[in-house]
């Protein structure tokens, strides 16, 4: 038998033999040529508190995916970003992610100034961008096709909330207080609406910038509450600015209560620092582990085990956000945008956050709607106290 013949015959023995070993165990999801994901994060920086709890969340959802199969039996990969909250790098993070690293969709995006920059630049060159936690509006009002958003855009984030001050709180007059960034502005905006609809009063309308927050310049800014106290005190911040208001409202003894509109209010390093000063104020949220969605307390759970700290909502869009992402490329025709736009389109599935299906109503377009519910701190701790029906103990009035 000459070499060549030989050589023939063993591959064809190799190849019926692989064939045979991949019929009893499946294919190598480890070994297969990975699928890559980008996302765009905020990592290092002011809000890299956020940025790395949405890493973890991420983490622990690729965990998940690949554990199941992959993207139809090839691995998923994340190849991160760091954004930096800068909106001028938001461009060439994108372009790091999509020609540097083979990302065929993008995923994530913290805040909302830098997100819409990184919306702007996946849309123009033609990758489908998931955004889990940026929450301006005008991020699905621009008619991107490539964007979709698993987070309600933030003027609809106080939906639950103005139920529960009609409801339960009856307030006569309130306060806005606000970061004036793309989601401050936004909050402050759909509350406004909220109070000239309503017939409660604003009492005063006061605006800040990140560099303001000294506490010389927050006392200045806070103390005409103390003239003519409001009865409530309503609050778009991020995490430090959020815990320097709190502190100061206290230290100003303004007799008001205080409620937090998302943002930074729900991260556990606010309760651990704003402390006592804390207690019994409300807090907006897009998400609870007490919410009776599946896998919201097995995620809760998971995170907490792994990093030694409570995952708050921007988590749980994370999480959620790539099991999203991983179930569209699993159904799409391709990996080319159109069929991944397609298979998004597409989505109907239940996540740790909440059910997810895009669609278009007013202005918005390739958007998810959530419920929206509110929290009191009781004893140091986030407790759901709106809606009613999923509600684990009833509000105290300030």
């Amino acid at each position: 038998m000459s070499k060549r013949l030989q050589n023939m015959l063993y591959g064809l023995v190799l190849a019926v033999a692989s064939a045979a070993i991949m019929a009893q165990t499946g294919p190598s999801v480890a070994r297969a040529q990975p699928v890559v994901i980008g996302v765009p994060l905020p990592l290092t920086g002011e809000y890299q508190a956020f940025g790395l709890m949405m890493k973890n969340s991420f983490e622990l959802a690729l965990e998940t995916i690949n554990q199941g199969g992959g993207i139809n039996g090839r691995p998923l990969q994340l190849s991160y970003g760091d954004d930096r909250s800068n909106p001028k790098l938001a461009e060439q993070v994108v372009v790091d992610l999509i020609e540097g690293a083979g990302a065929v969709m993008l995923t994530g995006g913290y805040q909302s100034d830098t997100t819409y920059a990184l919306a702007r630049a996946a849309n123009a060159r033609d990758v489908p961008f998931l955004v889990s936690t940026a929450a301006a509006d005008k991020i699905t009002q621009k008619g991107w096709r490539n964007i979709y958003r698993l987070n309600p855009p933030v003027s609809e984030y106080t939906a639950g909330f103005e139920n529960f001050l009609i409801k339960e709180l009856q307030p006569k007059s309130m306060a806005i207080v606000y970061e004036d960034s793309m989601f401050g502005t936004g909050a402050a905006a759909a509350m406004m609406t909220f109070l000239r609809k309503t017939g409660i009063e604003m009492t005063h309308l006061i605006s800040y910038s990140s560099a303001q927050v000294t506490p010389f310049a927050l006392r200045s800014l806070l103390a005409p509450l103390t003239a003519e106290s409001p009865d409530i005190i309503y609050m778009i911040s991020y995490l430090s600015d959020g815990i320097a208001l709190v502190r100061t409202i206290r230290n100003l003894r303004i007799p008001a209560q205080i409620s937090g509109g998302a943002g930074g209010f729900t991260h556990p390093r606010f309760l651990a620092e704003a402390a006592d000063d804390a207690e019994g104020m409300l807090v907006v949220t897009l998400w609870s582990e007490q919410l009776p969605y599946a896998g919201a307390k097995t995620f809760f759970d998971r995170y907490l085990e792994a990093y030694g700290v409570a995952p708050d909502y921007h988590g749980a869009e994370a999480y959620s956000a790539a099991l999203v992402a991983a179930d569209a490329l699993k159904r799409a025709d391709s990996l080319g945008p159109a069929d991944v736009r397609e298979a998004l389109a597409k989505t109907r599935l239940m996540t740790p956050f909440g059910p997810v299906r895009f669609y278009a109503y007013e202005d918005f377009e390739r958007q998810n709607s959530v419920r929206t519910q509110v929290l009191q701190v009781r004893d140091g701790e986030f407790q759901l106290v709106w809606p009613l029906d999923l509600a684990k103990v009833p509000s105290a009035h300030h």
